[in-house]
């Protein structure tokens, strides 16, 4: 296919690269330990090679000053992180066409060395956060030809400041964030291709990445059929299209309900303050008949009281 072949043509020099920082090491290397796993042929030159052995698990007793480990074609359902930590000094590993069904952040906890991985032809699910993290000196990452990985978390690469090409080609991705991964200073090239990306806005940055970062842009292939070519500045367009009738139609509903519920709120209030100011009124009038009364009733007492003392003094002049 066209995406494998630019694929291989682009990772040739990065191979190439990945061989000469492994040949630079072997000299100030540890010793191989003198064990070799079963089935496995280990050299000299600090190369572990185990690939199509029928294995169903990962490989004990391997000599710790491995540089690279090749795997790959086996049956192996996981990768320990026990194991495969204590390979510190690994450069290059090759698990390809095996059974990998997931991976984490723990399972290359203490390869800060390794600069090429290939997780290609697995089982992987999805890719958590943080995946790749402590492989800060990772070059290169092939992960394509996983028929299940349908999920890839935005920050499993943000800690991959050395990487250079990724590549996750066939597998079942829909949504990729192009943000995180345009953001890695020394990407060059990512493939893409072979997956059933969504044509929704979710993927509407896929369509600003650059051409030239991409494998193999001529073919990617959205869900519904159509190059990414044919339909980016249509997919923008449709995130951030104009108003509809519709939308006009709700704005203008929205806005007769909204005039309503205020009329009839204002209607409602000044009902309240109408009977509010009656009440106060009413309550006011029968505070200062109240008072009259108690004034009238007042008055009536001293006048008795007067009429009663000009008696007592008539009496007293008549005896």
């Amino acid at each position: 296919p066209i995406s494998s072949h630019l694929m291989a043509s682009s990772a040739q020099p990065l191979r190439l690269i990945v061989l000469l920082l492994f040949t630079a090491r072997v000299n100030t290397s540890p010793m191989l330990s003198s064990g070799c796993p079963d089935r496995c042929v280990c050299d000299d030159q600090l190369v572990v090679q185990c690939a199509g052995q029928h294995l169903t698990t990962f490989p004990v007793n391997l000599p710790l000053a491995t540089r690279q480990l090749i795997i790959s074609n086996n049956r192996i359902v996981e990768l320990p992180p026990l194991a495969l930590n204590y390979l510190s000094d690994l450069v290059y590993l090759d698990c390809s066409n095996n059974s990998l069904t997931e991976i984490s952040e723990s399972t290359f906890g203490n390869l800060r060395k390794l600069a090429y991985l290939d997780l290609s032809f697995n089982t992987l699910i999805h890719i958590e956060d943080r995946t790749f993290g402590p492989l800060v000196s990772l070059v290169m990452l092939r992960m394509t030809d996983n028929p299940g990985l349908s999920e890839m978390h935005q920050d499993a690469f943000v800690e991959n400041a050395a990487l250079q090409v990724l590549d996750v080609s066939r597998n079942n991705l829909t949504v990729v964030n192009i943000t995180s991964l345009i953001a890695l200073p020394a990407l060059r090239s990512v493939g893409l291709s072979g997956n059933p990306w969504s044509c929704e806005c979710d993927n509407e940055d896929l369509s600003h990445i650059d051409p030239s970062l991409l494998d193999s842009p001529h073919i990617i292939i959205l869900k519904n059929g159509r190059r990414l070519g044919e339909v980016g500045i249509q997919l923008r367009t449709l995130c951030h299209q104009t108003l509809g009738s519709w939308d006009y139609l709700f704005f203008v509903v929205i806005g007769f309900v909204i005039f309503a519920a205020g009329t009839v709120s204002a209607w409602v209030m000044g009902v309240i303050m109408v009977l509010y100011e009656r009440y106060i009124k009413k309550k006011d009038e029968q505070l200062d008949v109240d008072d009259e009364e108690e004034s009238s009733e007042t008055g009536h007492t001293s006048r008795a009281r007067s009429d009663h003392g000009n008696g007592n003094l008539k009496t007293s002049q008549t005896v």
